[in-house]
């Protein structure tokens, strides 16, 4: 779960970065994407450790993000 965290942390920064840096907004879609895996990623990390508040908190994230990227997505 650490290495998929990891992998989607960075992939997620790398395309923030670059949206930012080239004002390429049609990618926004994608890293929304990949931030909502990364919201579920942590949620279920919070659920093993048995936090289940944060857990609730974090796929909750993960539902509204995948909703607005997938939103996205269908309108462009």
């Amino acid at each position: 779960m650490k290495i998929l965290r990891m992998v989607l942390s960075i992939t997620t920064f790398s395309i923030s970065v670059y949206v930012l840096i080239t004002k390429h907004v049609d990618l926004l879609p994608l890293m929304m994407f990949f931030l909502s895996i990364l919201m579920l990623v942590m949620g279920i990390e919070e659920f093993q450790k048995e936090r289940k508040t944060m857990g609730l908190l974090l796929v909750g994230a993960f539902l509204f993000i995948l909703f607005v990227s997938m939103e996205g997505v269908l309108l462009n």
